[in-house]
């Protein structure tokens, strides 16, 4: 199985880019995992909210195949704890899924077609966050769920 994560806008603090990115090279040892980035929306000063969450959402619909087991990073999701988290990642990995993405949406969330198209959500927490740390603490609970799931000392049960 592929993970895919698709976010917006490319991360702006280089300290939080070299943490992603840290974490995501640790995945390459367990998953094949891909961090796509779609560049921001241009002269969103111009277009109402549901204009740029429109805009957003076919570009993310662009990045997803028919095929593909879409989760939406959404604060109205599901909550895991990241044993629970871990588990949900085997059950996808034993029904055969090719490709399971994730996606972080734009500053006003997603457009109602990526709703629509989307399997389920999980949300991380029901604190709101940057879209900026949500992309560090998703590949940090990714990799965690991993290290569960091999019985790895990284996780302390």
């Amino acid at each position: 199985m592929n993970i895919k994560l698709i976010v917006i806008g490319k991360t702006d603090q280089k300290a939080l880019e070299e943490l992603i990115n840290n974490y995501i090279k640790r995945l390459q040892f367990y998953i094949k995992f891909n961090l796509e980035t779609i560049p921001d929306i241009k002269n969103v000063k111009h277009l109402s909210e549901a204009q740029q969450k429109e805009k957003e959402g076919k570009l993310i619909l662009s990045h997803v195949d028919t095929a593909d087991q879409l989760i939406l990073l959404d604060e109205n999701g599901k909550q895991y704890n990241s044993i629970d988290f871990s588990t949900l990642l085997q059950k996808y990995m034993n029904s055969g899924v090719k490709q399971l993405v994730f996606a972080i949406g734009g500053p006003y969330g997603f457009s109602e077609d990526v709703y629509q198209r989307a399997n389920t959500k999980l949300s991380l927490s029901k604190m709101t966050f940057s879209h900026q740390m949500v992309r560090l603490f998703f590949v940090e609970q990714l990799y965690r769920g991993f290290t569960i799931l091999k019985n790895e000392p990284y996780h302390h049960r």
